[in-house]
């Protein structure tokens, strides 16, 4: 039943993302470039989203657990550290080459088009050398480990 609730649930996002056009790396392209032909309306998908998450926090931590699991998984690491850092700003570069972060690229897979070919294997690419090196316990680019 749990993977049926996650599969629905991905279903739904997959299609905001389609319908507010975040799957769409030039409406995406158009909305960061703020000195040329600036595209508001995905601040509005934005906006949204956040007040509808907001929304659902607050019904969701009424609850003594969640539905589908036995207890709320709450990360235990609150540091702003380089790592995050990193990693914050590598998203944000490749969001603003690309035109895609991950979950609408992968909505974009089924259009074929050759920018979404060539980010989604760079992208799962980047993911797999991000998991070597979090296994090292590498966290920057010197080689020290944490």
């Amino acid at each position: 039943m749990r993977i049926l609730w996650g599969f629905l649930s991905g279903l739904v996002f997959g299609l905001g993302l389609v319908i507010s056009g975040m799957s769409d790396p030039a409406k995406v392209l158009n909305f960061l470039d703020l000195a040329g032909s600036w595209d508001p309306s995905l601040a509005f998908v934005m906006g949204g989203a956040t007040v509808t998450t907001f929304l659902g926090y607050r019904l969701a931590w009424r609850r003594p657990a969640p539905v589908l699991d036995a207890s709320f998984d709450i990360p235990a690491n609150r540091s702003i550290d380089r790592p995050l850092l990193t990693g914050s700003a590598l998203f944000g570069i490749g969001w603003g080459i690309g035109g895609f972060c991950p979950g609408p690229a992968f909505t974009a897979l089924p259009l074929l088009a050759p920018g979404t070919l060539v980010f989604v294997p760079a992208m799962l690419v980047g993911l797999w050398i991000g998991d070597r090196i979090k296994a090292r316990g590498i966290t920057d680019l010197k080689g020290a480990s944490a």
